[in-house]
């Protein structure tokens, strides 16, 4: 297990991170669908995390309508873990409750969930914690503003943000700075083999401005599992719950080229989309949620696999975005200009 810098910051964490989404759902509502795994299962998937080097656990307050926090904290207590080894990472948005001020990055909702979650997680502070929506009321400053205020109580060491775009993580960075107030180390977005979209705006962004990014549904929900196929959907979460959204035609060419790789290194299709992602450079960390040991013994294996050049450019040629402006305007004026830092010495 290899551990990353996050973002600019001091902190290490591993290059996995545990996702808890599955822990607490119940039938009836879209967190069922994705899990409904109690004490005892979370408790096996954690302590299997855990042993192999992952210190790092991400969760939300939204997840099981708040269970998933809870259930997390107690699993850490069961197993006697400690908790000074552990980067928790939860996140605040979501509606909590019915009233109009239960949902949304305000002041009046952050201050709320924050101590919500302490209580769930049975801890007296969050790793990470992050805006986990784009609130098109609240302003950005008044959201920055409660942030630090969280991070100088110590309630909270740092801070992130998740699902927003491009501009709106520069435009909060730029206020951080101006204020001299805790800035968004780490962005939470979906990225994936099947779904690179991040890497228009999102990408470059991240690595101008030294901000991590945490990976969500590397396995696009399942689909990148192998166990789809053209002829018909199979059985699974996205038989239910057809999220995040993927270009299925194209979606099939790249798990085509994906099972040519795992057959040959007698390992899964799944194994082979958690490696590319761990080989891209903007990548701190990949998110993988587990319903059985099994899976979870999988995706960790996939830490173990370096593809080759080849393997690689095959893969990105099979996966790649299509041309969109203003993208390949600025790779057709910039290219004279990168090209003089690759002239051959004197």
């Amino acid at each position: 297990m290899r551990y990353n810098r996050f973002g600019r910051t001091g902190l290490f964490v591993s290059e996995l991170c545990l996702g808890t989404m599955t822990f607490g759902g119940e039938e009836g509502n879209m967190w069922g669908h994705i899990g409904r795994l109690q004490l005892d299962e979370a408790k096996t998937l954690l302590k299997g995390a855990v042993d192999t080097g992952i210190n790092f656990i991400d969760t939300a307050n939204v997840y099981g309508n708040g269970a998933s926090e809870e259930i997390l904290g107690q699993a850490i207590t069961s197993l006697g873990l400690n908790r000074h080894d552990l980067v928790i990472a939860t996140k605040v948005f979501g509606p909590m409750g019915e009233g109009p001020n239960a949902r949304g990055n305000s002041r009046y909702h952050i201050m709320q969930q924050v101590r919500e979650s302490l209580k769930r997680l049975g801890t007296d502070h969050i790793d990470l914690y992050q805006i986990h929506g784009w609130d098109a009321v609240t302003p950005i400053e008044e959201t920055v503003r409660v942030l630090d205020d969280l991070v100088r109580q110590g309630l909270v060491r740092y801070v992130g943000v998740s699902n927003w775009p491009a501009w709106a993580v520069a435009k909060a960075l730029g206020i951080s700075e101006r204020l001299n107030e805790a800035r968004f180390e780490s962005v939470q977005a979906y990225y994936s083999i099947a779904g690179r979209d991040l890497e228009r705006e999102l990408a470059p962004m991240m690595r101008s401005e030294q901000v991590g990014l945490m990976v969500w549904s590397p396995l696009a929900g399942g689909f990148l599992s192998g166990k789809y196929t053209r002829e018909g959907e199979g059985e699974g979460r996205r038989a239910a719950f057809d999220f995040p959204p993927v270009d299925k035609d194209k979606g099939f060419d790249i798990i085509d080229a994906m099972r040519t790789i795992a057959d040959a290194r007698g390992v899964s299709v799944a194994r082979i989309a958690l490696a590319w992602l761990l080989h891209q450079p903007v990548v701190t960390s990949v998110i993988i949620g587990a319903k059985r040991p099994d899976q979870l013994t999988d995706n960790i294996a996939a830490t173990e696999i370096t593809l080759t050049a080849e393997e690689l450019a095959t893969l990105d040629a099979v996966s790649a975005l299509p041309p969109e402006y203003p993208g390949w305007m600025l790779e057709r004026q910039g290219e004279y200009r990168a090209n003089q830092l690759n002239q051959p010495p004197r």
